[in-house]
């Protein structure tokens, strides 16, 4: 396994790592707050411009889609541009195209910005990872990337708590706004104040060409089984996924009153905030692998205990405390482990292709879902949709049941550079 190049204090001193953290995980908050919002938004949206919920479910594929699609790329363009300049762009893009939201005459342009501001918001996991876990040794990564999560779980509570008050207070245009902004100027912050060595660009060109990382890192079976994992997961996974459906069933099927699907939506955000902390801590002391596995077969049940519960509010609450704990701890562990497995110069390439998979071609599940409430209507299609994530959830789960933690570690050999 190559080593990776060395922070020493004279670089740390340069490129403040510490700085680059907070940077991106305030830029990590924006990006987690938009997410949470827009399915509210999206309830406000349906009602303007009187569209189906199946339209909806389109526009969410759409974005999740051609965002993942435009990881793909990172693998390639993360060897001739810095990573602070596509986070720097991407959040422009992301900040200003979901702030003009606000201006959309009608649900073609919006569904054209919203797509457009996705597409900006592409860079925050794969090329921000990257960027902290070469700025961070060993010893440290854990907390950082730990702690960019973190960031970003500080913008779902402040939706889950604030977020239908400002519905209320200003509408969903002007919600638009107020979320959109911050993130153009957080990505001309990084810009301006974020720093990086080159380190893991050097390393990868000097390791080979992109096809060959590429065919490295699909030859092994414990990235492939990865891969799979991220796609079959997408048909339950949390932000996007489970928190819209579950939003649009409260209101759409069941039609409980808006106080009640809000405080119930909230408390589901809530409880994925601490999950992905509790998850990565325990999988560091029992491995990964039954982490993975449990987080997948206990979001499986939450979905069918929501889904049985019918009109029970009990039943519901059981529900989706269920999906709180579970369904929004997978994908950070999935990631953990990708990280235990690759070495440097591979380090972008396995991740961009892992979210290209993860969050573009997983996201066909959303368009998949669209398709069978267009279909079926919205009472017959969206409890169809639940046992459709606990299935996908669960084959996810059978996916990764062969992967031993303790092969993991180190396990893909590649020729040692040197980097300046």
């Amino acid at each position: 396994m190559a080593a990776d190049a060395p922070t020493t204090a004279a670089a740390a001193a340069r490129i403040h790592p510490e700085r680059t953290l907070t940077l991106l995980s305030i830029a990590h908050a924006v990006n987690h707050a938009q997410a949470v919002i827009l399915p509210l938004l999206f309830l406000k949206v349906i009602d303007e411009f009187h569209v189906p919920v199946a339209a909806i479910a389109f526009v969410s594929a759409a974005g999740a889609i051609s965002s993942g699609l435009v990881q793909a790329t990172f693998a390639f363009v993360t060897r001739r541009v810095s990573r602070r300049w596509l986070m720097a762009v991407g959040g422009v893009l992301f900040g200003v195209g979901f702030a003009a939201q606000a201006a959309a005459a009608g649900f073609g342009q919006f569904a054209l910005l919203n797509v457009a501001s996705r597409i900006g918001g592409s860079p925050q996991h794969p090329v921000g990872n990257g960027l902290l876990a070469e700025q961070f040794p060993p010893e440290r990564r854990g907390f950082a990337i730990s702690a960019h999560i973190s960031g970003g779980n500080v913008g779902t509570v402040i939706v889950a708590l604030f977020g239908p008050a400002l519905l209320a207070g200003i509408g969903w245009r002007g919600v638009s706004i107020l979320f959109g902004i911050p993130a153009a100027v957080i990505a001309l912050a990084i810009l301006r104040w974020v720093r990086e060595s080159g380190a893991d660009r050097a390393a990868a060109i000097a390791a080979g060409s992109v096809r060959d990382a590429v065919g490295t890192t699909l030859r092994d079976p414990t990235i492939r089984r990865i891969y799979l994992a991220s796609v079959l997961g997408g048909g339950g996974r949390g932000l996007g996924v489970a928190n819209l459906f579950t939003l649009l069933y409260l209101s759409h099927v069941l039609a409980l009153p808006d106080a009640t699907t809000y405080l119930m939506y909230g408390v589901l955000i809530v409880l994925s905030v601490p999950m992905p902390l509790v998850a990565g801590w325990l999988s560091d002391r029992i491995g990964r692998r039954p982490v993975v596995v449990g987080a997948y077969v206990g979001g499986a049940v939450g979905f069918l205990a929501f889904l049985a519960a019918g009109s029970s509010l009990v039943g519901l609450w059981v529900g989706l405390a269920i999906m709180g704990l579970f369904s929004f701890a997978e994908s950070p562990q999935l990631q953990a482990l990708l990280a235990d497995v690759v070495p440097t110069p591979l380090r972008d390439v396995t991740f961009a292709l892992y979210f290209t998979l993860a969050f573009g071609v997983g996201s066909l599940w959303t368009a998949f879902y669209g398709t069978v409430i267009d279909a079926m209507g919205e009472a017959s299609g969206l409890p169809v949709v639940f046992v459709l994530m606990a299935v996908s959830f669960m084959a996810a789960a059978v996916t990764m049941w062969p992967v031993r933690d303790d092969a993991v570690v180190g396990h893909i050999e590649v020729e040692p550079v040197e980097t300046v």
